[in-house]
């Protein structure tokens, strides 16, 4: 049976013609901050809207913005910021927004560029950006993993020969530790940021994800697949969702000249919303105005949901500041 590099089965997986990101929709596979728990897409949004208004930005443009969900979040907070989403299907039904089609993966819209003013928002995007994947063998010599499209897996080459592959073999020489077996190379999702950002002549760019740093390297790789809400083997065969974990030291090192920051989404939110929204609301409220008082209970579960340590509070965020 014919293998590729993972790298090249996963862009493949995701974004070839009958690719996954073509043919379903995230909200279908996986619940994210943006959709999936009750309230929390909004509050992520009111967090972005405040975030926008910190830094003076008129605009907020979503990279990867799967069906939407998001843009329109921000959209009933407020109608008259810009907006634009920027994805690898056509503009979803009704969505009050600018819309940029994408090649997928690393490769962003040559017309997203020279942007002011704009607050990007790359929210679970580096995570679906194809990776090489390696493995050490018996010798403790990275090798690349090779798949084929039922999902077996074999080790390739060594690390280091090809051009690219010395690329690789530094950037393992330098964010992975020793007790390290397994792991995805994050070059790939370094250039991808680092181009983001330089499209950005004034703004704030920021980055949501899942993610890692030297200290705490899983020691076995983060590869995985999503299929109607469950997670399941990663096969590279267009059927689910394929992510991986990012290396947000590597992303923070990735834009020489810029000294991005890295918090978790609970940090980050608490330094936005403040803690007032995590905040029980007073019992009183429920008889003034139990509508109210309903609304912000769920204000405060959506909250707690994304703050939640072991969960969606554990997302990174990595801020970099242009202009």
């Amino acid at each position: 049976m014919a293998t590729l590099t993972w790298e090249d089965a996963w862009h493949e997986a995701l974004y070839g013609s009958a690719g996954f990101y073509r043919r379903h929709a995230p909200a279908d596979h996986f619940a994210t901050s943006v959709q999936g728990v009750p309230g929390a897409g909004r509050l992520l949004a009111e967090a972005l809207l405040a975030l926008a208004r910190r830094h003076r930005c008129t605009r907020v443009v979503d990279v990867g913005a799967g069906r939407g969900e998001l843009l329109a979040a921000l959209r009933t907070l407020d109608p008259d910021l810009a907006l634009a989403g920027v994805d690898v299907v056509a503009a979803p039904p009704g969505l009050d927004a600018d819309w940029i089609t994408s090649p997928g993966g690393a490769e962003l819209p040559a017309t997203l560029r020279s942007l002011r003013d704009t607050l990007v928002v790359a929210h679970e995007w580096l995570d679906v950006v194809p990776a090489p994947v390696v493995e050490r063998d018996d010798l403790g010599v990275w090798r690349v993993v090779t798949v084929a499209p039922d999902g077996t897996e074999s080790l390739g080459p060594v690390l280091g020969g090809a051009d690219l592959a010395g690329a690789d073999l530094a950037w393992a020489d330098r964010w992975l530790t020793e007790d390290v077996r397994r792991a995805e190379i994050g070059r790939p999702r370094d250039q991808a940021w680092a181009d983001l950002v330089c499209r950005v002549d004034s703004g704030v760019v920021l980055a949501v994800d899942y993610g890692h740093t030297r200290a705490d390297r899983p020691r076995h790789g983060t590869l995985t697949g999503f299929r109607a809400g469950r997670e399941v083997d990663p096969v590279p065969d267009g059927s689910c969702d394929l992510t991986a974990h990012v290396a947000v030291d590597s992303l923070a090192a990735a834009t020489p000249g810029l000294a991005p920051t890295v918090l978790t989404q609970a940090d980050a939110l608490r330094d936005v919303l403040g803690d007032a929204a995590g905040r029980a609301p007073d019992p009183a409220l429920a008889r003034t105005r139990p509508t109210a008082y309903l609304e912000a209970l769920a204000r405060r579960g959506a909250f707690t949901a994304l703050t939640a340590a072991g969960g969606l509070g554990g997302f990174r965020w990595v801020f970099a500041t242009r202009g």
